[in-house]
C-alpha cells in the first residue's frame, strides 16, 4: 500500500479531481453482493463516456446512517472538503459543472500512457475463447541468462497493454510449481519486486547492472512478475481503478498463457504478492476459482470451450490490506506500542484512537453499500486521521525503525532500478513499449482511493478460497506500519469461517528456518489451509529486510511442508 511523503498536503485537492477525472473513466463499476452463505461479484453498473450526476453533498449526507451519527470531526473534515469544491469552481479543463451539475466525462482527464508498438515479438499468442485478447512474447536474456526467460505484453481490443517478464525455475521447471507476483500500490510495478526483493538478481546502486540474487523465489518455482493494472511500469493504454476488473485481465492472460505453454497449465498454481495485492489477489483467485467451478456469470453467457482448468493451490499475501475496518484501529499501537521504539507520542496515538469510531462508522457505510459515495469519504477520513500523524514525522511508512530516505517511497534503490529500467538497451531487450519507467503511478493509487476501492472489504473472498481447499498464507513482517502485523493478525483472527475457533485456540509456534542455526525468525499459527506468520525483524517489503528467511517460508509453503 503505497502513499508518498507529503501526499496529503495537496491530497484533498487532488482526491476532487481523482473522482471526477478518474472515477467516471473507469470502465465498469462492481458491487459486492453477500450474505451469511454466498458471496457473489455482481457486476452492477456500466460507466462509460456519458454523464454521469454528482451531487452537491456534505458527507453527513452522503448516507442517512453517517449523518445520523455524524460527529464534530467529521463536521470539520467538512469544512476541508467545501473549502475545495469553492475552489475546483474556477476550474474550467472539460468539467462543466462540480457537485450538483452534470459532468461530461472527458477521457483523457488522466492521460494513459502511449506505447510505441514494438514490432520484434518472436510469438503472438491468441485463445478462441479470448478474442479480445493476445499475447505477445520474446526470449531476453537479462537479469539471470542460466534460466529461460519470457517478457512481453498481454493486449486488449480496449487499448489496454500489461507488461509481464517470466522466469522458470532454476530447480526444476517441468515440476516446480508457477507463482505470479504482484506488487501492491495501488500503482506499483511489480518489477520493483523482481529488482528489490525475490527476483533472480538485484540492482546495483547506481543502477547500471544487475547481480545474481540467490534468495531469488524463482530457486524452485517458475516466477510470473506482471505489471497490472494498465498504466503501471511498463504497462500502458486505458486504466482501470478498481480490483474486481483488474481480476479478469489477469485471468484471461493466464488462459492464453496456458494455452500455449501446455507443461505449465498442469503444475501447481499460486498467487503471492505484498501490500494493496491484498484487494489484488482475493480478486484474482476469485476470478479463478469461480471459473473453475463454472459459476461465474462469463461462464454462463459465453460458454466458453477451450479453458483450462488453472490448479489454483494457494495464495499468499504479504503485509497486506485486506480486512480495513479491522486493520485500521490498530493504526495507533503500532506507532506508539509496538515491541520497537515508539515513533509518536502518546497523546497523538490518543488522538488517532479517538478519531478510530467515527472511521469505523465510515467504513462500515462502506462495506454495507459498495458504493462509491460511501466509500469514498471512509477512505479520505481514515487516512487522514490514522495514517497522516504518522506520515508527518518523516519516518519510514513501510518501516518504523528507518527514516524516510531517497524520495517519497522511502527507499534510494529504487531509484537506480528506475535507471537501470529506463536505459536503452534493457527496453530494447525486454520489448518494453514505454519509455519513462515508473516504479510507482500514484494517478493510478488516486484513482483506486477514489473509485472507492482502497476500503472495500475483501476478506470476504477469502472463506470460500479455503472452503474449496485453497490454501491461505498471510504473513507479515513485525516492523511495518502501513500494514501493519497488529491489524493483519487481527483480521485473520476475526475472520468468519468454519475454522474460526480452531484457528483461534490453535498453538502459535516458534517459526525456526531450515538453516541449521536453530534460530527463531518468527511465530506462527495454521488451522484447515489457513496460516499466520509474523516475521520478526522485518518491514513492508519482507523479502527485501529478511531474504534468507523469506525464501525458506515460500519454498515450504509451495512444496506443502510445515512452517
Amino acid at each position: 500500500m503505497t502513499i508518498r511523503r507529503g501526499h496529503f498536503g495537496s491530497f484533498f485537492f487532488i482526491a476532487v479531481l481523482a473522482l471526477v477525472g478518474g472515477l467516471l473513466l473507469s470502465c465498469r463499476v462492481y458491487a459486492k453482493l453477500v450474505d451469511s452463505d454466498n458471496v457473489q461479484l455482481v457486476e452492477v453498473e456500466t460507466v462509460s463516456e456519458v454523464q454521469v450526476t454528482v451531487q452537491t453533498t456534505r458527507i453527513g449526507e452522503v448516507s442517512e446512517e453517517v449523518s445520523e451519527e455524524v460527529s464534530e470531526e467529521v463536521d470539520n473534515f467538512q469544512q476541508g472538503l467545501d473549502e475545495i469544491r469553492h475552489g475546483l469552481e474556477d476550474i474550467k479543463d472539460g468539467l462543466t459543472g462540480i457537485f450538483g451539475h452534470e459532468i461530461d466525462v472527458i477521457k483523457d482527464y488522466f492521460k494513459p500512457k502511449k506505447g510505441n508498438q514494438n514490432k520484434s515479438w518472436a510469438k503472438i499468442l491468441t485463445h478462441g475463447d479470448f478474442p479480445d485478447y493476445d499475447i505477445k512474447l520474446k526470449k531476453p536474456k537479462l537479469c539471470d541468462s542460466s534460466v529461460k526467460q519470457y517478457s512481453g505484453y498481454l493486449d486488449t481490443s480496449s487499448d489496454k497493454h500489461f507488461f509481464f517478464w517470466i522466469f522458470e525455475s532454476r530447480n526444476n521447471p517441468k515440476t516446480d510449481p508457477i507463482v505470479l507476483w504482484l506488487n501492491g500500490g495501488p500503482g506499483c510495478s511489480s518489477l520493483t519486486g523482481l529488482f528489490f526483493e525475490l527476483g533472480p538478481c538485484m540492482v546495483n546502486e547506481d543502477g547500471s547492472d544487475t547481480t545474481i540474487n540467490p534468495y531469488s523465489w524463482n530457486n524452485n518455482a517458475t516466477v510470473i512478475f506482471l505489471d497490472q493494472p494498465t498504466n503501471v511500469g511498463y504497462s500502458h493504454g486505458d486504466g482501470v481503478s478498481n480490483s474486481l476488473a483488474a481480476a479478469k485481465d489477469v485471468y484471461a492472460f493466464l488462459q492464453i498463457f496456458f494455452k500455449e505453454f501446455t507443461n505449465y497449465a498442469n503444475l501447481d498454481f499460486h498467487i503471492a504478492g505484498e501490500s494493496y495485492a491484498g484487494h489484488y489477489i482475493p480478486a484474482i483467485a476469485t476470478e479463478i476459482n469461480n471459473n473453475n467451478e463454472g459459476t461465474s456469470a462469463w461462464i454462463q453467457s459465453v460458454k466458453p470451450k477451450n479453458l483450462k482448468h488453472i490448479n489454483l493451490e494457494s495464495i499468499l499475501i504479504g503485509n497486506g490490506l485486506v480486512d480495513p475496518l479491522v486493520q485500521y484501529e490498530y493504526y495507533p499501537d503500532m506507532a506508539c506500542n509496538s515491541t520497537y521504539k515508539p515513533v509518536l507520542d502518546e497523546a497523538t496515538c490518543d488522538k488517532m484512537r479517538k478519531a478510530y469510531p467515527t472511521c469505523a462508522r465510515l467504513i462500515n457505510n462502506c462495506y454495507k453499500s459498495q458504493n462509491v459515495f460511501n466509500c469514498l469519504p471512509a477512505t479520505l477520513y481514515c487516512n487522514k486521521g490514522l495514517i497522516q500523524p504518522y506520515q508527518a514525522t518523516g519516518q519510514n511508512i513501510y518501516d518504523v525503525r528507518k527514516k524516510c530516505e531517497g524520495g517519497g517511497l522511502c527507499y534510494p534503490i529504487l531509484g537506480a532500478i528506475e535507471t537501470y529500467l529506463n536505459k536503452k538497451e534493457v527496453r530494447e531487450e525486454l520489448g518494453a513499449e514505454v519509455k519513462g519507467y515508473k516504479s510507482c503511478n500514484m494517478e493510478i493509487n488516486f484513482r483506486f482511493q477514489m473509485a472507492g476501492d482502497w476500503m472495500r472489504p475483501f476478506h470476504l473472498l477469502i472463506p470460500p478460497l479455503l472452503a474449496n481447499n485453497i490454501r491461505v498464507l498471510i504473513y507479515a513482517g513485525d516492523a511495518d506500519f502501513i500494514c501493519n502485523w497488529f491489524g493483519n493478525a487481527a483480521w485473520v483472527n476475526q475472520l468468519e469461517w468454519p475454522g474460526k475457533d480452531g484457528f483461534n485456540t490453535a498453538t502459535n509456534k516458534d517459526w525456526i528456518i531450515e538453516d541449521g542455526s536453530e534460530s527463531v525468525a518468527g511465530k506462527v499459527r495454521s488451522y484447515r489451509g489457513l496460516t499466520f506468520l509474523q516475521i520478526f525483524e522485518a518491514g513492508h517489503m519482507t523479502p527485501y529486510d529478511q531474504p534468507a528467511p523469506s525464501l525458506d517460508f515460500f519454498n515450504r509453503w509451495i512444496q506443502q511442508r510445515e512452517l
